[in-house]
């Protein structure tokens, strides 16, 4: 995927350096570079310097990989044609005065990338541990991309067995809003039921107490930081999909603390089973299973957040009320043109995919629990007509993350012996 996004990249450059036709205006270059690396110093760079030979100087910058629209298209087509058109309708820039769209088709580039991506759109098979089969396709964040595994995977799953179980990334508000909003109203696909993953230790965090001190008993942090369990329930129900609450359970896990979560949850008519899959395998899970298989039974009322016809302001709107429970959205007026703009191109009716941190239901990492009236700031909107979909920046969300003080690599080595350590 990294591959075929930076050949785009380079043609696009090529294409600028032999002034070819159509005639890309290299101050309105829309598509970046990616890498799989978190580095903040490639967000903004300038290329091109060096004289004649080397192109000409323009400001760009990288994503990570993750948030490719390549990686989404990747996840989004159902066939091979289909991803060849996804990509060929990736707008890279525009003339000059931002009067045409310049697409990946206009350049050639579209085959070049289905052929590079052919053998990587088939599905992989993997074998879980107890030997039943996995299929793992496809990787977009869901808190800067739409956060959820390949069509392809989920339909050949389909194929393969009577009850399909797939993962959309971090929360309710993130990972399952935009399955439910994208994915199925993409590909037709209609959930029978949710389950929600809660842990003791991140309601406790949710509670007040002591990030580093979570492995330590406090039932009443838990039943305090219950209020963001509800939400997520709350917003799964917004979309008229039957629940469940899986409890990952730990081993630090107390009773006192899994009877809060179970109590409070069936006052507010969802169950909450445990889940004991890391220590237990399959049997650990066989409970959560049965209650999945007996809610699969029941009708199911599934429906969209918003309607296609629903403007882009609009629909950023609904998703930061309904679900982000915010009482307003700040559109920065760079932002706001974009999206006016994006409508006159005949865009208007594509659903939005909002980056935002997956810390919070507000776009403030730091405001945990359930917070309720606050401001979702929208600093940029792109553009992903190839996905489908236009991208919502909120806050200070990055799609190039950066390295923490201390980075994991610091503590990896390789011994005498080639044997790799530090990596758990």
């Amino acid at each position: 995927i990294g591959t075929a996004h930076n050949l785009l990249s380079a043609l696009v450059d090529n294409h600028i350096h032999w002034g070819n036709e159509p005639n890309l205006d290299s101050r309105r270059v829309e598509w970046k570079r990616v890498m799989d690396m978190n580095d903040r110093s490639l967000r903004n760079i300038t290329i091109g310097l060096g004289g004649v030979p080397n192109g000409f100087p323009r400001q760009d910058g990288f994503d990570i990989t993750v948030a490719s629209e390549i990686m989404a298209i990747f996840c989004l087509a159902n066939s091979m044609q289909d991803l060849r058109e996804r990509l060929g309708k990736i707008i890279v820039g525009y003339t000059k005065g931002g009067k045409q769209a310049i697409t990946a088709k206009d350049l050639n580039a579209d085959g070049a990338m289905a052929a590079l991506l052919r053998d990587a759109f088939l599905p992989n098979i993997v074998q879980t541990l107890e030997h039943n089969l996995a299929i793992v396709h496809g990787g977009p964040f869901a808190n800067i991309a739409h956060g959820c595994s390949s069509v392809m995977g989920t339909q050949a799953s389909l194929c393969l067995a009577d009850y399909v179980v797939t993962e959309a990334g971090f929360g309710a508000d993130l990972g399952a809003e935009k399955f439910f909003d994208i994915k199925c109203r993409k590909t037709g696909l209609v959930p029978s039921c949710a389950v929600i993953v809660a842990t003791v230790r991140a309601l406790k965090l949710h509670g007040g107490h002591d990030e580093k001190a979570l492995t330590e008993p406090d039932a009443a942090a838990v039943k305090a930081g219950m209020p963001n369990l509800l939400r997520h329930i709350e917003n799964v129900k917004k979309f008229g999909v039957p629940a469940v609450v899986a409890i990952n359970k730990f081993y630090t896990d107390m009773e006192e603390e899994l009877d809060v979560v179970k109590s409070i949850c069936e006052e507010n008519g969802v169950k909450a089973i445990l889940s004991e899959q890391w220590e237990k395998g399959g049997t650990g899970a066989k409970p959560l299973a049965e209650e999945v298989i007996k809610l699969c039974e029941e009708p199911s009322d599934f429906k969209f957040l918003y309607p296609d016809e629903l403007s882009l302001d609009k629909k950023i709107e609904t998703v930061a009320t309904e679900i982000y429970r915010a009482g307003s959205v700040q559109i920065q007026p760079s932002a706001k043109t974009k999206l006016k703009k994006f409508e006159r191109m005949g865009y208007g009716h594509l659903p939005i995919c909002i980056a935002k941190t997956q810390y919070s239901f507000s776009n403030n990492p730091k405001a945990l629990n359930a917070p309720e009236g606050h401001t979702i700031t929208v600093q940029d909107v792109r553009l992903s007509a190839g996905a489908e979909f236009v991208v919502v920046l909120t806050g200070d969300i990055m799609t190039m993350p950066g390295l923490p003080k201390t980075p994991a690599a610091n503590n990896i080595t390789l011994d005498d012996n080639g044997e790799i350590f530090g990596l758990f």
